[in-house]
């Protein structure tokens, strides 16, 4: 099955011999926004995270559903930000990428892993409304976050399936 690639818009920066090529078109595409915006709030997530995180466990242990989230918004925020520059640094990799069963493959169980972390870490915020503090209020919009980005992400598979399938 032969495709086309598209490519919208470049810039070419020379130094020197070496040559840095921009797909700055990419980041005007619908896939290209979503994947950042799915980096943008996992940034957020892992900061949110991360300081509590680091906060909290000289004085109490670190549940296993927030560290669960901790670890699938990592993961995928930088498996997220390797497929977003790979696609901004090589004029032909947004183009082909799409069309191939990795997407969405990575897209499909992102939204699966994100969206069951997002639940088991909504749930123990939830139950945990006895010690209701700041901490409570930032955990209760990293979970809410974590379930946007799950939306994000199957939106993306959705996008990803129908480009696999030339549709």
């Amino acid at each position: 099955m032969s495709h086309s690639v598209t490519i919208t818009r470049t810039t070419t920066t020379t130094s020197g011999s070496s040559t840095l090529v921009l797909n700055t078109g990419y980041m005007k595409t619908f896939p290209g926004l979503l994947k950042l915006a799915q980096l943008i709030l996992g940034a957020v997530i892992v900061g949110i995270l991360g300081y509590y995180i680091r906060r909290l466990t000289y004085l109490v242990s670190v549940p296993a559903s927030e560290l669960f989230f901790f670890t699938i918004a990592v993961a995928f925020l930088i498996g997220t930000f390797c497929l977003l520059l790979s696609c901004i640094i090589s004029l032909s990799t947004g183009g082909i990428i799409s069309k191939t069963i990795y997407e969405l493959i990575y897209h499909t169980i992102a939204f699966i892993l994100y969206l069951a972390a997002s639940i088991a870490f909504l749930v123990e915020v939830v139950n945990k409304t006895s010690s209701r503090s700041s901490v409570y209020d930032w955990y209760l919009a990293a979970s809410v976050l974590g379930l946007i980005v799950s939306g994000l992400y199957l939106l993306s598979a959705f996008l990803a399936q129908r480009s696999y399938r030339g549709i």
